[in-house]
């Protein structure tokens, strides 16, 4: 008895398209051999490529007819890929030099990422010297990385076997019936980003000692062939970082794989309500710095978009008032200058971000006016009018009160010149994930807070996720001109994140990046985004405090925003 049925047509000829000229080529016909025979200029630059919406490794298959754009070290991609190789064969010439040697990545600092690496006793100046020229052999030698597609069951068994636990506990929550894992020869990790073939398209690089660890220095972006530049320090965020991953360790949540063992076995619970009693406790600490500082009549609180900065400032308040002090809120955003006088950018549209979108003189005018007991007439901001309303509000500050000032731009002296420094205290509020895949994969921070705003703008403010994606690259922008430069200044550093969010926005995130049609171009980011969420067993919002700096993302907050 034979089956019957209708007999696929398959075409073996695809058609593949770039920048609107239309190229034939054989199903099947792998990135790499594409770009380099259509494309033989730019095909040396190329680390991979995005093929209908999704981004590809150099060995991948065109599987069908398709828009392919080049993906290039310029591109943030592009930028990725290099990343992760570099971290690949980061792992490799450690266990080349220092069998067995432990190897966990860390924050980023810059262009670059902190790794704390345990070869049995002190890492030594020689020691990360030798493992860089390891690397810059392999780069020599253009060797190859090889990624090898398993079943999940054989994917457990072969990590438990080579001392990889804590991915090989991951792999056993994961939904998905086969992984990734690479390996260079001595070391098999599991990974979940698209790789160079080989060690060829490493260009610059660049390892440095920095606290007991190393960083892994990257070149500056857009530029694969400059030199990575001279490592700053950066001590607040590396006091941060161990801070958190100190209490990640003792709470028994270092991982995802130790994120989903709580959530499976009914521990979560007890592991929210301790995150926000630590958030409690560095709020506490805040309030009394502030209230031991008699002369400190301004609080200035600066961080990147979807940090939770609203949410602190009105903890913070709740805080100081505990103490018996009387804070006062004054908001930056009434003090931006008339739209049409608004700088603009480099592609002609209003720059709101720029310092120059607010009245500095007026603003530091009536800062030091309130400073010496006078009243002021504090304007009102009309956002839909894009000009002031005539009305103004009377404010003054009174003996025993304290100003609060939130906006990105509380780090620079630009915005409170009038006041002298000896008068503030400067907060940065930031989310610093700590919390990693496994100790060789690490979660981005910036994709933490693009994930709270995309749950935000669509809850609250009626943006879709495809438009957050598409607005996100020039929010970083901005970010990387008037925030990050000036994050050194603060006093304190604040890390908002809290360990067990992801599995909670998850269950919000996962729906709206579903909704980016996989034709639009930020499908891009949705499908790595949720190829990310994947990797968490889900939590329900019900045991999130109703202060906690999360339900200004998910709602049901206590406070009005």
């Amino acid at each position: 008895m034979s089956n019957s049925g209708v007999a696929l047509n398959i075409p073996q000829t695809i058609d593949v398209t770039v920048e609107g000229r239309v190229y034939s080529v054989t199903r099947g016909t792998r990135v790499k051999a594409f770009l380099r025979r259509y494309l033989p200029e730019i095909a040396p630059d190329c680390l991979g490529a995005i093929v209908a919406n999704r981004l590809m490794d150099l060995e991948a298959p065109i599987a069908s007819s398709c828009a392919l754009r080049p993906v290039t070290f310029a591109s943030k991609e592009g930028a990725r890929i290099y990343r992760a190789t570099l971290i690949v064969m980061l792992c490799e010439a450690v266990e080349r030099k220092f069998p067995g040697a432990h190897v966990r990545v860390g924050q980023s600092f810059g262009d670059g990422y902190y790794f704390d690496i345990d070869p049995g006793r002190p890492l030594t100046v020689e020691d990360i010297g030798a493992v860089e020229a390891e690397m810059r052999a392999m780069v020599d030698r253009g060797e190859a990385l090889a990624v090898h597609r398993v079943p999940k069951l054989q994917a457990i068994e072969a990590l438990a076997t080579l001392g990889s636990s804590t991915s090989s506990r991951l792999v056993g929550t994961l939904r998905r019936s086969w992984v990734s894992l690479v390996t260079m020869g001595s070391k098999v990790l599991l990974w979940f980003h698209p790789l160079l073939p080989t060690t060829e398209g490493i260009r610059q690089f660049q390892l440095a000692p920095y606290a007991s660890g190393l960083v892994l220095c990257l070149p500056p972006p857009g530029r694969p062939d400059e030199a990575p530049a001279p490592l700053r320090n950066h001590a607040s965020l590396y006091r941060a970082y161990t801070l958190t991953r100190d209490f990640n360790r003792k709470v028994g949540i270092s991982t995802v794989a130790d994120l989903n063992a709580a959530v499976v076995s009914g521990q979560i619970g007890e592991g929210i309500r301790v995150a926000e009693a630590a958030h409690e406790r560095s709020l506490v600490a805040l309030a009394d710095d502030v209230a031991a500082r008699p002369r400190c009549r301004l609080v200035l609180v600066a961080g990147p978009s979807s940090s939770g900065k609203t949410t602190f400032v009105k903890r913070l308040r709740m805080q100081l008032m505990a103490i018996g002090l009387r804070p006062r809120v004054l908001s930056v955003d009434n003090y931006y200058v008339d739209r049409v006088r608004t700088p603009l950018d480099a592609d002609g549209e209003y720059d709101f971000e720029c310092i120059e979108a607010i009245d500095l003189d007026l603003l530091n005018e009536h800062l030091d006016a309130l400073m010496a007991g006078r009243e002021v007439a504090m304007p009102r901001y009309s956002f839909s009018k894009g000009v002031r309303d005539d009305r103004t509000e009377p404010v003054h500050l009174e003996d025993g009160e304290v100003l609060l000032m939130e906006g990105i731009h509380g780090l620079n002296d630009r915005l409170t010149a009038a006041v002298p420094d000896e008068s503030k205290l400067r907060l940065y509020v930031s989310a610093l994930t700590q919390l990693c895949i496994d100790h060789q994969n690490r979660i981005f921070t910036s994709d933490a807070r693009l994930i709270r705003r995309i749950v935000r703008d669509r809850l609250f403010r009626g943006y879709s996720a495809a438009r957050t994606i598409q607005m996100w690259p020039k929010v970083r922008a901005g970010e990387e001109r008037w925030i990050f430069p000036f994050q050194d200044r603060a006093d304190h550093l604040f890390n908002s994140t809290l360990v067990y969010e992801p599995a909670v926005l998850k269950v919000f995130a996962e729906r709206f990046l579903m909704e980016v049609p996989d034709s639009d171009p930020a499908f891009v980011e949705a499908s790595r985004l949720m190829e990310f969420l994947d990797l968490f067993v889900p939590v329900f919002a019900d045991d999130v405090p109703a202060t906690s700096i999360l339900r200004e993302f998910v709602g049901g907050s206590a406070f009005e925003y």
